[in-house]
């Protein structure tokens, strides 16, 4: 079984579209989308246009909620992705679920219980750390999969677990950067402005993990990002970095 995980697209339709050209000569037998699929100020409405149009499993992220759920402070990019996406479409993200399970392999958003912790990452004085091995086995209590898929954070990474359990980030289609404030200020950085994946496939019995970073016109979606006065946004894009 060969399988690709994308995650975190954010609206980026132009890095999407290079990942699904990337993936056409991979033949892989299965698209896995972990979610925050097309909130961010460049192409929601291309973005989700292209993930309904090619076959693939979702799960929905936190951003993907925020388009539906209630909140404190309406901002402006929210605002333009609510008026970018149709009923249908929203109904659509609705009905993504917050895990997928496949062979010995599951998928979710953030943590197998939350779509809003980092199952990989904490914040310290020294900004975004891994934790360490026991706080993330402890975040993994019941889970029977061996491989444990997860997104949020945007940065890339494989861990493996002395229990033989394999965590997998793909890192994101769409944003390489940013930053944010909850639990406290940090930021999160790829270090490149590349789209990245994953493909994970079973050989002989055993999971080997290929991370891909593709080449895609991030200079195009940062000027999307700018016409809508997103900055912080266009400097992530050109350069996977944060200020």
């Amino acid at each position: 079984m060969k399988i690709a995980i994308i995650s975190d697209v954010h609206g980026n339709s132009h890095a999407l579209q290079a990942v699904l050209k990337d993936l056409e000569r991979r033949k892989v037998e299965m698209i896995i989308n972990l979610g925050d699929s097309v909130y961010g100020p460049l192409d929601p409405l291309g973005t989700i246009e292209l993930l309904m149009n090619n076959e693939m499993i979702h799960i929905k992220g936190n951003c993907d909620r925020m388009l539906w759920e209630p909140i404190q402070q309406q901002s402006a990019t929210l605002t333009f992705v609510q008026n970018q996406l149709t009923k249908n479409h929203i109904d659509w993200l609705k009905q993504h679920s917050a895990q997928f399970i496949v062979d010995d392999i599951l998928c979710c958003h953030g943590t197998p219980t939350s779509d809003e912790v980092y199952l990989l990452e904490e914040m310290n004085e020294n900004g975004s750390v891994l934790k360490n091995e026991k706080n993330i086995m402890d975040q993994l209590q019941n889970i029977e999969q061996k491989i444990i898929v997860c997104g949020h954070t945007h940065i890339p990474r494989v861990v493996y677990l002395a229990n033989g359990k394999i965590i997998i980030n793909p890192g994101s289609v769409g944003l390489p950067a940013y930053k944010d404030e909850l639990p406290v200020a940090h930021k999160m950085e790829s270090g490149t402005p590349h789209a990245k994946y994953v493909v994970i496939e079973k050989i002989f019995g055993e999971w080997t993990i290929e991370q891909i970073s593709v080449l895609y016109n991030w200079e195009e979606a940062a000027r999307l990002a700018a016409q809508q006065e997103r900055h912080d946004w266009a400097q992530a894009l050109r350069t996977g970095k944060v200020e």
